[in-house]
């Protein structure tokens, strides 16, 4: 197993597509920085209600997590896609005979690499964030650090969930965009879809979204559908589900 891991991490860094994840993300850091001095600008020359807008505004952590989380279902998605697309994945499967050895190992790697890139993502952002607005009561950047640590991590944990799921996602599939188009409507349709479903089900529809249990897996939520532990399980399904389709596919298939 050691050995398999320590090959998937050197498949996952050659592949090009990794450094293009990790720079866009990279990139994002700067617009996080534009976004807070802007929202700093509008508090200073903003009037009472403008500002009292200001203040019940979200997080920038929070607003551009799914764009984080997006990248990092490219990287689990790319991680597997682009060997059948290359058909390396005839010479993966030889060197590990065993597909079940072969998919675990490529998941542990990325989930490695997502967890990182999650984790100082949302860090950097909200440390960005926090330094640029300063003192200002926006967004609940005066609060201090250590209130928003357990969001932070819970965020950083949904970013390695999302890339697992479009690993699982693109093993079922061997297709990227067919992959995308999945993980896409699990980001950004299914979010959207409580809001036209009648009292209780769009609340429960809306508990289970990725976005909604990395808040309520935190304790943060005002009205949580679930208690924290019982929505790190519901992720932890996420991910069991999505790998465990691709694996049986896997094991069925001649390659």
């Amino acid at each position: 197993m050691t050995g398999a891991l320590a090959a998937e991490w050197i498949k996952l860094r050659s592949v090009r597509s990794t450094c293009h994840v990790l720079a866009v993300v990279a990139a994002v850091l700067p617009l996080v920085a534009l976004m807070a001095w802007n929202g700093a600008t509008g508090w200073d020359s903003g009037t009472p209600e403008e500002r009292a807008a200001w203040e019940r505004a979200q997080p920038l952590e929070e607003a551009v997590l799914p764009f984080v989380q997006l990248c990092a279902a490219v990287l689990g998605i790319m991680a597997i896609t682009s060997e059948y697309a290359t058909g390396t994945i005839r010479a993966s499967l030889t060197a590990v005979p065993s597909r079940r050895t072969a998919l675990a190992a490529k998941a542990g790697a990325v989930a490695a690499v997502s967890l990182a890139m999650g984790l100082v993502a949302v860090f950097a952002m909200h440390g960005i964030a926090r330094l640029v607005i300063g003192g200002r009561p926006l967004a609940d950047y005066d609060e201090p650090f250590s209130d928003a640590v357990p969001l932070l991590l819970s965020s950083g944990v949904s970013v390695a969930v999302v890339a697992l799921v479009g690993l699982g996602v693109g093993t079922a599939l061997r297709s990227t965009a067919g992959a995308l188009v999945v993980v896409c409507g699990l980001l950004f349709v299914l979010p959207v879809v409580p809001a036209f479903l009648p009292s209780p089900w769009g609340e429960r529809l809306a508990g289970v979204t990725v976005s909604d249990l990395a808040v309520q897996s935190a304790g943060g939520a005002d009205d949580p559908l679930l208690p924290p532990l019982a929505a790190c399980a519901v992720m932890a399904a996420y991910v069991g589900i999505a790998l465990g389709s691709g694996a049986a596919l896997l094991l069925r298939r001649d390659q």
